[in-house]
């Protein structure tokens, strides 16, 4: 009986964190009375699930890197594919921006360590691929391999504002986010 009541409550939860994600990506200042009423509840059923903003918002990074996790897992990690991952990547994460860009504005998540271990968790595939292609010579050696990690992942996270805000074209961010990486804003002489 147990196990199908806490079923029951995983799945109201997964409802609930849906619901919020839609309308805080609309509205990113969205109050809990806000997101009770857009998910259909009442913001007393809202507070068993969640205490306050900063905890929904834990809720929601913590799924978000799940996802992205999950989406970084499915891209082999191997040497002969080494060249192509981080397009592999870039492709495969574009899509998932419109669920999560949002967060990253959202100030509580900055230096709550439980968010910032799950950040560490998905990065990790990326780091060990970023210093394989710096061994190979695909990357420069004379940058740090934390720097160009970070310079993709904010990338990404500008690429999925721009998305959202209609100055990027869906469809050909993932090659922007590439040409960006690969070559700056360099323009290639005549």
């Amino acid at each position: 009986m147990g196990t199908a009541r806490s079923a029951t409550k995983e799945l109201r939860l997964r409802a609930i964190l849906d619901a919020a994600t839609e309308l805080l990506v609309e509205k990113p200042t969205a109050s809990l009375n806000e997101i009770a009423e857009y998910a259909g509840i009442g913001i007393a059923t809202l507070h068993r699930y969640v205490a306050s903003r900063e905890q929904l918002m834990l809720q929601l990074g913590l799924r978000a890197a799940q996802v992205v996790e999950e989406t970084i897992s499915r891209i082999p990690l191997d040497e002969e594919s080494s060249e192509t991952y981080i397009s592999q990547l870039v492709e495969a994460l574009i899509p998932l921006g419109d669920k999560i860009y949002f967060l990253a504005h959202e100030t509580s998540l900055n230096y709550n360590p439980e968010m910032s271990a799950a950040e560490e968790k998905l990065k990790e595939p990326m780091r060990h691929m970023i210093q394989s292609l710096q061994r190979k010579g695909h990357f420069r050696q004379d940058m740090s391999s934390e720097w160009i990690l970070n310079v993709l992942y904010s990338l990404l996270f500008v690429t999925w504002q721009q998305v959202h805000e209609g100055n990027v074209a869906k469809k050909s961010a993932a090659a922007l986010v590439l040409e960006t990486l690969y070559h700056g804003f360099k323009a290639s002489k005549p």
